[in-house]
């Protein structure tokens, strides 16, 4: 699914508080069917010259802890953003120490450059990339291939470190029964 952010917020210039709130309500209203399955939400910054921090914290951050903390089977994630857009959002990571997931999305729905911006922790890094190298896993996985060469003593931190990736939007959380399984976004990247 991609929302052109241009279009709904009416403007190139996305400025202030109010106006997020305002563009929240928008985001929350065109996602409010649930999806039967994972989906990906493109959030397209296609001629967007200007966002503040406000704005993105109001609207972008919130639509994704918003969607993200009712366990949805969406999973917002920034496209197209230029560098400006891209400084103004690690202006409101950073000191969170959140990260959110960007791309570089094409007309014909091509993804590429998947990557979060902002700074996941050393060991969510490892996590991550282990997601990644994989294709698709679980904690228990982790923790027999990984657990002592890592120092860790329990499966449970191995699904703390998932959940929480999967919680920020970086990879799918899909139950199979009482498990749990963890694959990247997109595949290939």
């Amino acid at each position: 699914m991609k929302i052109d952010i241009k279009e709904l917020g009416g403007s190139s210039v996305l400025a202030g508080a109010l106006n997020g709130r305002a563009m929240l309500n928008r985001l929350l209203d065109a996602t409010s069917a649930e999806a039967a399955k994972p989906i990906p939400i493109f959030l397209d910054f296609s001629g967007i010259e200007v966002a503040t921090a406000s704005f993105l914290r109001e609207s972008i951050l919130a639509f994704r802890n918003i969607v993200r903390g009712r366990r949805s089977q969406y999973y917002p994630l920034v496209a197209n953003a230029d560098p400006i857009v891209q400084d103004e959002l690690l202006e409101i990571l950073k000191p969170r120490g959140d990260v959110l997931m960007t791309c570089i999305l094409t007309e014909d729905g091509t993804v590429g450059a998947a990557m979060p911006l902002g700074e996941l922790d050393p060991k969510q890094r490892l996590t991550f990339d282990l997601v990644h190298e994989r294709g698709e896993t679980d904690a228990g996985a982790l923790m027999r291939d990984f657990g002592e060469s890592e120092g860790v003593k329990h499966t449970t931190a191995w699904n703390n470190r998932l959940a929480s990736l999967a919680a920020l939007g970086l990879i799918i959380e899909q139950s199979q029964g009482r498990s749990k399984r963890y694959r990247p976004l997109f595949e290939g990247t």
